[in-house]
């Protein structure tokens, strides 16, 4: 026998084990079929590891063997955890779970329910499919220890994902993510993992209702509410609750997008279910076309992010959809005129603006590493967002971004502006660029089938880092994996570039997506603007710059810009 013969007998051997102990009949079909079939390469693609838990707990292809999300890795997962609650203390703690509309996330929340009672804690799961934000704020609302969420937020319908949050109600960080994945390792035979058929609780409505009425005390009482809004939840789970949060807060109705007003995990509208990615917001922007609002509104599937547009009659059809670091800009401005107090925080990924925006008004500022994880956790946050059209603006009540609120936010400063002579809020843009200067983000974004190719450009870059970019001289490179910029370490590259000509400053972050196969490049360029009327040439200005640091970067990392 040949060691090409003895690994294809081993790997059919460990997906033989899997099998006899796998619960799903889906699953086990899937690999008997390959079994029998002889399907080597797709063995090894489910077998080739394990998926692995970090900061954003799981996420992957749905299938079956080790390597995919189902509901053997969820037991474990689930089996994992609750030992670390346990052995930090929290035994006898309640655990949250919630979960969206994806294939499989309401079976992958009862077995966790199922794990978490059996490992003698207490488990409760919220009423029905819901959004990511109500799990955040009912893991606080109730105390619990913990909490899981069952999503896999704007990934293609073949994903599934595992969230987990602690008693904070903010996702978990170093190194709590990694004793976690050591108890997962060190879970046996599923068969030993005590899975009662009962005994968890099914929480009822007024968990939603307590999250909406914590979502409404967000808003000014007195303020606008004449706005028309056109709203789509992306195929997901947002629209039940948007639509009741505007009709507590006195908003008319949004307009639907009826083809993808209600959930389905499918998502037979578009590519990707993410609010950015191109495409995916026609049907809305087409919906407004026809009926003249004042404000387009876009959940991602989960609901914890938010997405804007505005109408513009410079761009095509009469409408554009507003940059993340644009609405975290609005939502900033909105907070300030309300007289906010505390700490006002941004990704590193994000803009620069709301750092000015937050001295102007002499509140303190941070940055942090890229998600939520990080956000939640700034001491006295008032602000937090990053330009993944995440925005946290309750952070007492949600820890985490929610799309739903800063949906209700985005909605009282659109009437307020309209309010104010018949305003947009891109009219309120211009005010915010000609008093801070106009902050120009965009991005060099390359989705790979190959993950070397990420690891090869950031070697490169790495062993030869840029000296200028655009013609901008670099004035510092810093290494985030060595914990450079007062962060902890990440894997990431951040270079500051110094002005040149009208661009005032430019700055340039490098890092692979945590959760899609992506290397994500965040761009951003500083115009100065003295008047509004100088805005379309620091427009002009700024887009050059841009194109000119993209093609350069795209270079020096050898990619395809």
């Amino acid at each position: 026998m040949t060691d090409h013969d003895t690994d294809h007998e081993t790997l059919a051997a460990r997906a033989r084990a899997w099998l006899a102990e796998d619960p799903d009949p889906d699953t086990r079909a899937e690999l008997s079929a390959l079994l029998a079939g002889g399907d080597l390469a797709a063995l090894a693609e489910r077998f080739a590891g394990t998926l692995q838990f970090g900061t954003a707990g799981l996420r992957g292809e749905m299938g079956a063997g080790p390597m995919r999300m189902n509901r053997a890795v969820v037991i474990r997962a689930a089996a994992g955890l609750s030992a670390y609650l346990r052995g930090t203390g929290a035994d006898g703690g309640l655990v949250v779970i919630g979960y969206d509309a994806r294939h499989n996330s309401a079976a992958f929340a009862r077995d966790t329910a199922a794990v978490v009672t059996g490992a003698g804690l207490r488990a409760a799961l919220l009423a029905r499919a819901l959004p990511t934000p109500v799990l955040a704020f009912a893991i606080r609302h109730l105390g619990a220890v913990a909490g899981v969420m069952v999503t896999a937020s704007h990934n293609p319908p073949r994903d599934n994902g595992y969230k987990v949050y602690l008693g904070d109600g903010s996702q978990i960080v170093p190194p709590a993510d990694a004793d976690i994945a050591a108890r997962i390792a060190a879970v046996g035979a599923l068969a030993d993992v005590p899975r009662p058929g009962a005994g968890w609780e099914t929480l009822g409505e007024d968990v939603v209702d307590a999250y909406l009425a914590r979502s409404g005390a967000a808003l000014t009482g007195g303020s606008p509410r004449s706005v028309s809004v056109v709203y789509t939840p992306m195929h997901g789970v947002g629209r039940p609750v948007l639509t009741a949060a505007f009709a507590r807060a006195g908003f008319p109705p949004p307009v639907d997008v009826p083809e993808q007003a209600d959930a389905d995990p499918d998502f037979p509208t578009v590519a990707f279910p993410n609010p950015e990615e191109p495409g995916a917001m026609d049907l809305a922007l087409a919906a407004a076309r026809a009926s003249s609002p004042d404000l387009v509104l876009a959940n991602d599937p989960d609901a914890d992010r938010c997405a804007a547009g505005v109408p513009d009659p410079a761009a095509e059809g009469g409408w554009r959809m507003l940059r993340g670091d644009e609405v975290g800009a609005l939502l900033a401005t909105h907070l300030v005129r309300r007289g906010r107090r505390g700490t006002f925080a941004a990704s590193i990924v994000s803009s620069s603006l709301v750092g000015r925006i937050a001295a102007a008004a002499g509140l303190p500022y941070e940055e942090t590493l890229t998600g939520f994880k990080w956000l939640g956790r700034v001491p006295d946050l008032a602000f937090g967002y990053e330009e993944a059209l995440g925005y946290c603006v309750d952070p007492e009540g949600v820890r985490d971004k929610d799309g739903i609120t800063a949906a209700l936010l985005l909605a009282e400063l659109a009437a307020e502006e309209k309010e104010r002579g018949g305003r947009t809020l891109g009219d309120l843009l211009d005010d915010v660029a000609v008093t801070h200067g106009l902050h120009a983000t965009d991005q060099l974004s390359v989705r790979v089938a190959d993950l070397a190719v990420i690891a090869d450009a950031m070697a490169r870059l790495r062993s030869a880092p840029p000296r200028a970019l655009g013609g901008l001289a670099v004035a510092s490179a810093e290494d985030l994996a060595a914990g450079d910029g007062g962060l902890p370490p990440t894997d990431g590259l951040r270079y500051r570039l110094t002005g040149g000509g009208a661009v005032e400053a430019a700055r340039v972050i490098v890092r692979p997506s945590g959760t899609e196969p992506k290397l994500k490049c965040y761009l951003e360029a500083v115009v100065p603007v003295a008047t509004h009327e100088a805005l379309p040439q620091a427009r002009a200005t700024a887009a050059s710059a841009l194109a000119a640091i993209r093609r350069d970067l795209a270079d020096a990392a050898g990619l395809t810009a």
